[in-house]
């Protein structure tokens, strides 16, 4: 029995494939500083906990709405309708199991074979992964370091064609930790007005950012909240990424679809996490704070050092908790360097062309660690960077 070619084109996410790996070398007894998983290392706040307890004691334990329940969709219309400036109602809303689901669904609704995608390179891997696996067109757009790591806007324009049936936003954006500046959005808007395509908004880590205004979102603009998807949920933000939980809001044309592509897949999203997340969403603020607070701490100091190794050079990033760090002047090429680092130092992080051709060069660490081991993570690559010129004779 073969499996279905279509299997070819579906790709996977490096960060799980070098976690095994990094977990392989723990267990034969190996010291590993893990910055290579997008996930806070934060425990979920109690509030929420105490709210999935309650519910489990009052039985919330049966089949939901497909949808997510009212209460639930409510909630998150009124936190998005507040946070992005717009007007939503719950009918806009669907809940699913993480936020993958409103990349893969809303893709699967609407893309035909040689539909062209515009998605930021480097970028999330399951967005190409998706384009890919549907038959449709990729066309990746770079993203430029010296801009802070956003769209050349004129390759951007370029790049829209008749056939563009899609294009993904993501601010703060994963592996660079860049932010897409309000003007540059507002740019965007005009080169998509009046044509026939969807915005998917990736907005997962909005609530981690560093500069002084919030990041801003395409839906928010005249026009665009009709031909908006916007993509978050509560990993990131609550430390909730074992919950599996997130949502998409969107124009009630593309919900039924959603939904239908949901009762085929997951039938609902588990009904205790949901009333989890309303608390979430509703009781205090104090942890999230907290936790951003913490990460601009470790930012500064991590990428402070990682600018004092030999070779790299570390962008300050303007939110979510990656540092991408340019490595082209270590000699190495990036993946290389990635598996020597792990192998070496014991320091495990991910190879930037694992989020795609653009980030070929660069490595991603994820800050999501403690500033102990952060520390004590960059002086073991400080320690073996006298060695890299070496090991770069031996390979070429």
């Amino acid at each position: 029995m073969q499996l279905a070619k279509r299997m070819e084109r579906l790709g996977g996410e490096g960060a799980f494939e070098v976690l095994v790996r990094a977990r392989a070398l723990k267990a034969r007894g190996r010291d590993i500083i893990h910055l290579e998983i997008g996930e806070p290392d934060f425990p979920t706040p109690s509030n929420i906990i105490e709210a999935a307890k309650k519910a489990l004691d009052e039985e919330w334990t049966h089949y939901g709405p497909t949808q997510g329940f009212p209460e639930l969709r409510q909630a998150i219309a009124r936190y998005i309708s507040k946070t992005r400036n717009i007007n939503v109602g719950g009918q806009h809303v669907c809940v699913v199991p993480g936020g993958k689901p409103i990349i893969f669904f809303p893709m699967m609704a609407l893309l035909e074979p040689d539909d062209e995608v515009i998605y930021p390179n480097p970028g999330f891997p399951i967005y190409e992964s998706m384009i890919n696996f549907l038959g449709a067109t990729p066309v990746p757009i770079p993203l430029v370091e010296n801009r802070g790591f956003t769209f050349d806007l004129d390759r951007l324009r370029d790049s829209i064609t008749d056939r563009t049936k899609m294009l993904v936003l993501n601010s703060p954006q994963n592996p660079t930790g860049g932010l897409i500046p309000e003007e540059d959005i507002r740019a965007i808007a005009d080169l998509v007005e009046g044509r026939d395509l969807i915005i998917l908004s990736d907005e997962i880590y909005t609530r981690i950012y560093y500069t002084k205004d919030a990041p801003f979102s395409i839906a928010s603009l005249p026009g665009m909240l009709e031909k908006t998807i916007i993509l978050d949920g509560f990993s990131k933000t609550y430390a909730m990424t074992g919950w599996r939980i997130g949502y998409g809001v969107m124009p009630e044309w593309l919900v039924e679809a959603v939904n239908k592509l949901m009762a085929n897949s997951n039938s609902c999203t588990a009904s205790f996490t949901q009333r989890a997340a309303i608390e979430a969403l509703e009781g205090p603020q104090d942890s999230v704070k907290s936790m951003v607070k913490e990460f601009k701490r470790r930012r500064d100091a991590f990428c402070a050092a990682l600018n004092e190794i030999p070779g790299f050079r570390c962008a300050l990033p303007g939110g979510a908790f990656y540092a991408f760090v340019n490595v082209q002047d270590t000699g190495m090429p990036s993946k290389v360097l990635a598996d020597y680092l792990l192998e070496k130092a014991g320091v495990s992080c991910l190879d930037g062309a694992a989020f795609g051709a653009y980030g070929n060069g660069y490595i991603r660490f994820s800050y999501a660690n403690s500033l102990e081991n952060l520390m004590e993570a960059a002086k073991r690559i400080k320690s073996v960077s006298k060695r890299w010129t070496q090991v770069h004779a031996v390979i070429s």
